[in-house]
């Protein structure tokens, strides 16, 4: 009876998927969107899953997020902190995420300049922030709970997605001109 209920409810999804206003799109037929600063596998999204997107669920489907390097060699991408999108630079050799201060307040992250310690050291020497854990991060179909991060309210000029994101998301890789992110 509990598979019955269950093949049901799963019936009953994919049909109202399908019938969402301006359903799935298929990019086969109709080409890729113009913004193009994260592609999914099986359609574009940089959106959160749970704000019931179709481009989201097919890429939670797909299981990969597919990033196109930028023009200045790096990998940037729109992630979803907290419920606000917000733009990262793909930092795999950061250990945490990196919120630049008005990233941290746009994601309603709040703190004082006596909360502003040493975090983490830098290139250019210490960093200076503020610990925090961020409720939830999303980057296509991706998403983590809890996850370390800091706040730099100075100094930073792009929020950074590092380890503490990344290592939740498995595997990441290099493909050419391409970061994917899962499988």
């Amino acid at each position: 009876m509990r598979e019955i209920a269950l093949l049901a409810i799963a019936i009953t999804a994919f049909a109202g998927a399908a019938l969402v206003p301006d359903g799935p799109m298929d990019f086969a037929t109709e080409g890729a969107p113009a913004d193009t600063a994260i592609a999914d596998t099986a359609a574009y999204t940089a959106s959160d899953p749970q704000a019931g997107d179709t481009d989201s669920y097919a890429a939670w489907v797909a299981g990969a997020t597919e990033l196109p390097r930028a023009a200045d060699g790096h990998f940037y991408a729109d992630a979803n902190i907290n419920g606000t999108r917000l733009t990262f630079l793909i930092d795999t050799g950061a250990s945490i995420v990196a919120l630049t201060g008005t990233d941290a307040r746009a994601a309603g992250l709040f703190w004082s300049p006596a909360d502003i310690r040493p975090v983490g050291r830098g290139a250019s020497g210490p960093v200076h922030g503020v610990e925090v854990s961020l409720d939830r991060v999303t980057l296509g179909g991706h998403e983590a709970r809890n996850v370390r991060a800091v706040i730099v309210p100075d100094g930073l000029a792009v929020s950074l997605l590092g380890q503490s994101f990344l290592t939740t998301i498995q595997p990441v890789r290099i493909e050419g001109d391409r970061m994917v992110l899962g499988e």
